[in-house]
């Protein structure tokens, strides 16, 4: 049977509410699981709806994790997603699960900077748009892992006389039917827009490639990359780069001879660094079939041809930049000492920072395990943590829709 709402709890008496940045997976995941204990969540939304950076990707984008493993807490996927969730249907289960959990979400409001409380308050005071100024008990941030599209620093590239886009503004193959185009980053969404490019009428598509990547599949014989990555994240990680590369060899084409080698640098050792597998939802095939061309990664634009590592010049009808995003925080919270030099939270989950009691940051990691997964553990945890904190209560089960206690 379908889960039911129970009446809403009146959380609204609680002076201080715990604001949530955010209404992306991380951040509802966050108030749903703060509500459940008792505690009121503000989520405060700088578009116009929940899931905006899902909205945005392209049209063939699936959950490269199951739909079983992708639930955040308290209602599941409906099994009529199927195993692998579309773009559109994950979107749909972020509106059902803010309506289902009856979360109090603030939209058109965007939250500028964090600072401390006045001393004699603690907790934080919030800066947003409009003005605003707003006290808060603690802050949760998710603003999302691809918040900002990032372009490297080519050299040239200011005057590059070609049709440039990031990934971000990508949707569908349709207006590069019959189209050479140059992709460029061969992490998973590079290497999908590329599978997507070739299946959909491109007359040539090139990929640069900078660094080789490790190549997985989705599932084997049924059983998902995800829940190996789960098995191996607490191996030691010189383990799991020996195991990656016998299960490659013995799953996955070298690719060697089409310009795609096997990677130098373990698996395991390359997930610590940031560099996630890309799941082969078609790249293999594509590039065995010729439809898909690895090349040198870009050094510099001249003029309206792209130069390559290797010394060649292309010149591409379109260039579709896969090269990632911008955390942003710098702004929000960089004054408080929180990021590292790469400008990520030092911290995630239910740790919070020594020098921000109160601060927590979720959705900021990549893990092999799956993001959603991650979130939705981080979310418990945060909501344990706050909850011990402010000294609130869980809310009885039969007055809150469908949480688990614990």
């Amino acid at each position: 049977m379908p889960a039911v709402p129970a009446p809403a709890v009146d959380m609204t008496t609680q002076p201080r509410p715990v604001y949530v940045i955010g209404a992306g997976p991380g951040g509802l995941a966050a108030a749903a699981a703060l509500r459940a204990r008792g505690v009121r969540a503000v989520v405060v939304e700088k578009s116009d709806a929940v899931g905006a950076s899902w909205r945005r990707h392209y049209d063939r984008l699936h959950l490269h994790t199951t739909r079983r493993l992708s639930a955040l807490p308290g209602l599941a996927m409906p099994r009529r997603f199927g195993r692998w969730v579309s773009r559109d249907n994950v979107v749909r289960y972020l509106e059902k699960y803010a309506e289902f959990h009856e979360l109090e979400l603030v939209t058109g409001v965007e939250v500028t900077r964090i600072e401390p409380g006045p001393e004699d308050e603690g907790g934080w005071t919030l800066h947003a748009s409009g003005g605003r100024v707003l006290s808060a008990a603690a802050v949760v941030v998710a603003t999302g892992f691809n918040h900002t599209p990032r372009l490297p620093d080519w050299p040239g590239l200011e005057s590059y006389a070609g049709r440039l886009l990031h990934a971000a503004d990508y949707r569908n193959p349709r207006p590069y039917a019959g189209q050479d185009v140059l992709v460029v980053g061969v992490g998973n969404t590079g290497a999908e827009i590329a599978a997507d490019l070739a299946e959909g009428g491109a007359a040539r598509v090139r990929l640069a490639v900078r660094t080789a990547p490790h190549i997985m599949r989705r599932s084997t014989a049924g059983w998902p990359a995800q829940r190996s990555g789960i098995l191996v994240r607490r191996l030691p990680v010189r383990l799991v780069d020996r195991l990656g590369a016998l299960v490659a060899r013995a799953s996955v084409p070298d690719l060697s001879a089409y310009g795609l080698p096997r990677p130098a640098t373990g698996l395991y050792s390359r997930v610590k660094e940031g560099a996630i597998p890309v799941q082969d939802v078609g790249l293999v095939a594509a590039v065995r079939a010729g439809k898909v061309e690895p090349v040198a990664a870009v050094a510099s634009f001249d003029g309206a041809e792209v130069v390559l590592a290797d010394g060649s010049r292309i010149t591409p009808d379109a260039v579709i930049a896969a090269t990632g995003y911008h955390r942003r925080l710098e702004g929000l919270v960089g004054h408080l000492g929180v990021l590292d030099e790469r400008g990520r939270p030092r911290t995630h989950g239910a740790r919070t920072p020594a020098e921000a009691r109160g601060l927590y940051f979720t959705g900021f990691t990549n893990p092999i395990s799956g993001m959603f997964r991650e979130m939705a553990l981080d979310a418990e945890k945060i909501a344990k943590a706050v909850s011990r904190r402010l000294g609130t209560s869980p809310v009885p089960a039969d007055t809150h829709p469908g949480m688990p206690r614990q």
